[in-house]
């Protein structure tokens, strides 16, 4: 029987998924774990960092790694991932003061899977880490247990961002949801990528979590369902009701230590615990790093090209030259189709998990009947929300 190329909600059933996540990790299988826990294998980070002083002393260990974002649980944790504590706290002190300064000026952070308002969060805490504090940034970054992991599942050439995510007593919990690039999107966009793409996205990204505190369970540290991510149709099933059900039934969470590390499969189902806790400021510095592959062979200055072209495609449209699906294709193959990467400072998710891309303000301004002026008028504000600062 042939895979199916198109999903859609057909392709979900609940009864599947279920036996797909209730595979039971074996110890066997990760020999180089301290610990199997909660069906996560957990790792020493110091202990793996003393023993493994060379590329080919790694291999196996990274290896062991990468089958388990792929074709195991999905999840891997590493205790004492940083055993300088006091550069946590001394980068939480920066970022805490980064948070007081941006929210002096008003500005407001959405969450994707969350309320805003609910938590304080630092978007491209990365960039300004480094220039808020380049000392702090080059201390921060000489982690061992980073590069490896990161080049155990994407290769050298990887791009790391961060965002600092504080969780207030109270905080409410996130609803279960894949991450980036499919998890931003909704279940009509989903359904026009073919399955191999929904297989592919998983591949381009890693997730990680720095714990910047002790977070015990009460504090609310991430949800996860092992097994998870490797269920094909899951971008489009962790949107319905009944998979977040079941997600809520059937998750687990880790307690983990300042200093701790959890990496995780960003197509593993997840969100952001309820911190119960009175006195706990859940301080995560959530990683995202990126493949270097995620990208095309030549720069192409889409803004510049679909400025050029509008007049005569507005005019062609107008006209009745063209179909409406012949309009659309020129879109296509001239505007930049994807909002990311975003400055979330200015473009925050606060209606929508992502910004309108070019395409979108292009396809407004055809349907409305904007002069090439507006159209221009309009790119050029888009454009000046695509910067880092």
């Amino acid at each position: 029987m042939q895979e199916p190329v198109w999903l859609d909600d057909t392709s979900c059933a609940l009864e599947e998924f279920a036996r797909h996540v209730s595979q039971v990790t074996k110890a066997a299988d990760y020999p180089h774990a301290v610990e199997i826990a909660k069906n996560i294998p957990v790792y020493d980070g110091a202990a793996l960092v003393a023993q493994n002083d060379t590329d080919e002393a790694w291999k196996p260990v990274m290896a062991e790694w990468n089958r388990a974002f792929e074709s195991g649980p999905g999840i891997i944790a590493i205790r004492r991932g940083y055993t300088d504590t006091q550069v946590i706290d001394d980068v939480t002190e920066a970022l805490n003061s980064i948070i007081a300064e941006e929210e002096a000026k008003g500005v407001g952070h959405g969450d994707h899977f969350a309320a805003a308002g609910a938590n304080s969060r630092v978007w491209n805490g990365h960039e300004k880490l480094g220039v808020k504090s380049p000392e702090l940034f080059v201390r921060y970054n000489t982690n061992e247990c980073v590069r490896r992991v990161s080049e155990a599942w994407l290769g050298t050439g990887y791009q790391i961002t961060t965002q600092a995510n504080v969780v207030r007593p109270g905080g409410k919990a996130q609803t279960a949801h894949r991450d980036y690039h499919m998890g931003f999107q909704s279940s009509e966009d989903l359904k026009t990528y073919p399955a191999t793409q929904h297989a592919l996205s998983a591949q381009l990204t890693l997730q990680g979590a720095v714990a910047h505190c002790d977070m015990p369970l009460e504090s609310g540290p991430t949800k996860l369902l092992p097994y998870s991510q490797s269920y094909l149709p899951g971008y489009l099933a962790v949107l319905r009701e009944d998979f977040r059900a079941f997600f809520e039934e059937n998750c687990v969470q880790m307690p983990l230590q300042k200093g701790d590390l959890l990496f995780f499969n960003p197509a593993t189902f997840h969100a952001a615990g309820e911190n119960t806790s009175t006195d706990i400021q859940r301080f995560a510095n959530l990683m995202q790093v990126g493949s270097a592959y995620g990208r095309s062979i030549e720069i192409v200055d889409r803004a510049r090209l679909s400025l050029a072209v509008y007049p005569e495609l507005s005019k062609a449209a107008t006209n009745k030259q063209l179909t409406a699906r012949e309009v659309d294709n020129v879109v296509a193959a001239s505007a930049e189709g994807y909002p990311f990467p975003a400055n979330l400072d200015i473009d925050s998710p606060l209606s929508g998990m992502a910004p309108a891309s070019q395409q979108d303000v292009m396809r407004q301004a055809l349907a409305e009947g904007w002069d090439s002026e507006a159209y221009a008028q309009a790119i050029a504000e888009q454009l000046e929300r695509k910067r880092s600062h």
